[in-house]
């Protein structure tokens, strides 16, 4: 077999979105699905094919990249686990002879300070040694990322948080992964990093008018200190793991880990990114 395109993680809301991107530029015997859960799996088209590996077993993994030429690495959300599965598969992928591994990494992984991006360096580093040619995918925030506030706001009349001016410059997921499946389907992106984001950044104020102009509810942003707002998630229930995530995460927005508007991402998917208000809007229906 050759020119066979494979997608890690095709259950998720990314994986299976990518899948749906690449069934509309190529055919479907092209495309092999890599799942961990073969039941979760009966839902993708049964015009693809599927290889059901765990990427905690390096033998699955080496029999789901089986004459593989493409490979597309959706970054693993176990962490703590997720640097030896993406080892394991693209260990796994210079074996097979793969010829191209694309990965989804996050935004300016090589200099970034934030917290959350170090994995990421990581598994690039990994890529990079390997050998394989490669394409480094940057996703920024997700539209969908935001979902939950089109709900608790409009009930509240608040959006709580720490970012300060911190800025976004998110898309929808679907743009993310439309810009994989071009990439994944066309040649010019050997050894090429896409820093992916939506064409403008906004800040939690813009995001409280936006959520205000869809509801119709008046909400507004309220700017806490750290401390602050740890103190109020607390009030809210929520268990110290979660609270030290959140707030760190506010803290790293608040430092600019997201605030960089880059045109990558419409050149791939040739027309400007989703807005975050047409994106919200269309979570909008689902939310109610």
């Amino acid at each position: 077999m050759s020119d066979l395109i494979a997608v890690t993680g095709a259950t998720g809301g990314l994986g299976a979105l990518v899948i749906d991107h690449l069934l509309r530029r190529t055919t479907a015997d092209r495309i092999v699905a890599v799942a961990r859960d073969a039941g979760k799996a009966a839902v993708l088209p049964p015009s693809i094919q599927v290889r059901i590996a765990d990427h905690d077993d390096r033998a699955a993994v080496d029999a789901a990249l089986s004459g593989i030429d493409t490979l597309l690495l959706v970054s693993g959300n176990e962490f703590g686990k997720r640097m030896t599965q993406h080892r394991n598969v693209i260990e796994a992928a210079k074996a097979a002879g793969v010829s191209r591994i694309a990965y989804t990494s996050a935004p300016h992984a090589d200099t970034s300070t934030a917290a959350i991006t170090a994995e990421h360096k990581a598994t690039e580093q990994i890529i990079r040694d390997s050998g394989l040619t490669y394409t480094i995918l940057r996703t920024n925030s997700y539209h969908e990322n935001y979902r939950s506030h089109l709900v608790t706001a409009p009930r509240t009349g608040v959006i709580i948080g720490s970012v300060h001016d911190g800025r976004v410059a998110s898309a929808a997921k679907s743009d993310y992964a439309e810009a994989a499946a071009v990439v994944l389907t066309t040649a010019g992106h050997d050894n090429a990093v896409h820093e992916l984001t939506g064409d403008t950044a906004w800040n939690y104020h813009d995001l409280a008018a936006t959520i205000s102009e869809i509801t119709g509810v008046v909400v507004t942003y309220l700017d806490l200190s750290s401390d602050e707002h740890a103190a109020a998630l607390r009030a809210q229930g929520l268990d110290e793991p979660t609270i030290a995530f959140l707030v760190q995460l506010d803290a790293d927005l608040a430092h600019g880990v997201s605030a960089d508007a880059t045109d990558h991402l419409r050149h791939l998917i040739g027309r400007p990114a989703t807005p975050l208000l047409d994106g919200l809007r269309a979570l909008h229906g689902d939310c109610g």
